[in-house]
């Protein structure tokens, strides 16, 4: 049955579902899956894909903002433990206690602010603690006996776990990924011998379990974008890749309009493609507010007809031109593939973020709101 939208994303319930049993499996069952849903699940839908994960059995997911976390328990998601990855501010801090979340601190005074809101909340209040072992972003870079003192300040403020995130886990050409482990597992080792257990350990995301950093899986992993498909390429001699993971996500247009221009007839803004020969062009609607990067104007391609076809001329906010010289199959109302497989032919978000000249990541999360969600 058509899709009565004229951009859209078709989601696969099984898929998701069978990546998160893939990484499951291959980091086994004493290391536990937090499934990453921030950023909106990477744009697949933060609420659907929670439903998903929580069915298969996740008890843990991780988000960016608290924000987001009181989305999800919002929206019914009564996974036991959300994670909040980017901490919480002063405000949020009752929010944090009313839904039950998990906040990452990033430093001593944070672990201060915890104890305080627990204390007044009259109960305690669980956290992770991040290790800035290297990344340089969130993370505290104290030491383990400033971290030990603080410990023993703060009572109504629990540390349930330890965490650190690695800032080059698929480059093999430098040391940064075995250095980042090597601090991390050290504070780590100084608390436990000054008898602090956190319950959770974890340092890995996909990368590192796709390319099999088993000493740093501890028990907890956060698989991100493996449970959308994608595991980032590696740089030098990599590790055999252990997942085997696949797209979720497939990304359609429409075509509002088809029609035939003449040699020399120019596309677009500015007229920045020229037609080398009589030529039939679709025009898509969709552009750069839906998600399709500016930058792959006159470089870019969609899928259509069961074929690879440019784009033509620049990108505008809301249309895209594409050559439709191979076929007259396609007119008004017809779909065009701007992610996903037709017959032999396939595009990722791999493929599309090379040509535009960014991550997969930045692919996947720049399909806008506007294009509408369909669960499949």
């Amino acid at each position: 049955m058509p899709v009565p939208y004229r951009s859209y994303v078709l989601v696969s319930r099984d898929q998701i579902a069978r990546n998160f049993r893939n990484v499951q499996s291959v980091v086994g069952p004493a290391v536990e899956v937090a499934a990453v849903v921030k950023a909106d699940a990477y744009g697949h839908g933060a609420l659907e894909v929670s439903r998903i994960v929580v069915a298969e059995g996740a008890r843990w997911l991780a988000v960016s903002s608290v924000e987001e976390g009181v989305a999800l328990r919002s929206g019914g998601i009564d996974a036991p433990q959300i994670l909040i990855m980017g901490g919480f501010l002063p405000y949020e801090g009752e929010a944090v206690m009313e839904y039950g979340l998990t906040p990452v601190l990033h430093s001593l005074d944070q672990i201060r602010l915890a104890d305080e809101l627990a204390s007044r909340a009259g109960r305690a209040i669980a956290y992770h603690l991040k290790i800035d072992s290297g990344m340089g972003r969130l993370g505290t870079r104290a030491s383990s006996a400033a971290i030990l003192d603080v410990l023993k300040q703060t009572p109504q403020a629990r540390l349930e776990g330890l965490m650190t995130h690695f800032a080059s886990a698929a480059d093999y050409t430098s040391n940064q990924t075995a250095d980042q482990l090597a601090r991390f597992q050290a504070v780590c080792a100084d608390l436990q011998g000054a008898g602090v257990a956190a319950a959770k350990l974890h340092a890995c995301s996909t990368n590192a379990i796709g390319y099999g950093l088993t000493e740093g899986w501890h028990d907890m992993v956060r698989a991100g974008h493996a449970l959308y498909g994608y595991v980032s390429p590696a740089r030098g001699e990599a590790p055999p890749q252990l997942l085997n993971v696949q797209p979720a996500l497939t990304w359609k247009a429409k075509l509002l309009t088809v029609k035939d221009i003449p040699e020399g007839a120019t596309v677009g803004y500015g007229g920045t493609f020229c037609a080398p020969r009589p030529m039939r062009i679709g025009i898509l609607g969709a552009g750069y507010a839906d998600g399709i990067f500016h930058r792959l104007s006159n470089r870019g391609r969609v899928i259509a007809d069961g074929m690879l076809s440019p784009i033509l001329g620049a990108i505008s906010m809301d249309l895209t031109t594409i050559d439709l010289s191979h076929t007259a199959a396609l007119g008004p109302g017809d779909d065009v593939t701007l992610l996903g497989c037709e017959g032999e032919a396939r595009l990722d978000a791999q493929q599309i973020a090379r040509v535009a000249g960014t991550i997969s990541y930045n692919i996947l999360c720049s399909i806008s709101a506007r294009v509408h969600r369909v669960y499949v």
